[in-house]
């Protein structure tokens, strides 16, 4: 094989490596809620790891140095932001109030460059097809949009009703594909010895023919089999 493709592997599995480190460096918070800033480090550390991993005339260790730097200015930044609030305004933005008593804010329209037709788009995927059953919407600074119903909009709760609430808590995948989690049974301070008579009742050998199992604090198996299809013959798109 060509050396050029050897080292091309190489340096694309390396810095793949890199990448994934300093991705676990930057925390959770910068993969799922990307913001103007992260937006910013994230395009060009992408940038970077392309032009590095291609060209073979670059040199590797200034690029995953230049890596490096991005990644924990990020991570440093991300930390200091938790401790300042102009930090905070600064680098990741302040939410915009786009709708407030059930009226349009046109200046925050502007201010995110966000037309009447987006902010309609918007709210439909939040469930309002009527902004006027909106009171206030608010964009945040990760780009989504925040939808507050009017009072008499807003759903009925149990509270509402005064209905009597069970605390469900936490609730455990217990079997995934047929292989039982033996983690998730301690967590749930269970044993595989129990799962599996629970199993017999319900009419199941072992975890066999069983694709989800699920398990809440109240002790509550829910279970979705394997090989179940669709009763309907088409396909929706």
């Amino acid at each position: 094989m060509d050396n050029t493709i050897l080292m091309t592997i190489f340096r694309t599995a390396l810095i793949l490596g890199i990448l994934f480190l300093l991705a676990k460096v930057m925390g959770k918070k910068q993969i799922s809620q990307l913001n103007i800033f992260d937006y910013t480090i994230g395009i060009t550390m992408g940038s970077i790891a392309a032009d590095i991993s291609l060209d073979i005339e670059k040199d590797l260790i200034a690029g995953i140095t230049s890596l490096a730097i991005y990644g924990f200015a990020s991570a440093i930044i991300s930390l200091w932001s938790l401790k300042s609030i102009t930090a905070r305004r600064i680098f990741y933005g302040i939410p915009t109030i786009l709708m407030e008593k059930g009226k349009i804010i046109e200046g925050g329209l502007r201010k995110n460059k966000l037309n009447l037709n987006e902010l309609q788009e918007e709210a439909r995927s939040c469930g309002y097809f009527d902004l006027s059953e909106i009171d206030c919407a608010v964009m945040e600074s990760t780009g989504k949009v925040s939808f507050l119903p009017k009072e008499e909009n807003k759903p009925v709760t149990k509270k509402d009703m005064d209905v009597k609430c069970n605390k469900d808590g936490l609730v455990a995948n217990i079997i995934i594909d047929e292989e039982i989690m033996i983690t998730n049974l301690k967590v749930m301070n269970k044993t595989e010895k129990w799962l599996k008579q629970q199993l017999k009742v319900l009419g199941y050998d072992g975890s066999k023919g069983i694709l989800l199992a699920t398990l809440d604090n109240n002790d509550k198996l829910i279970i979705y089999k394997k090989g179940v299809k669709s009763e309907k013959s088409t396909v929706l798109e």
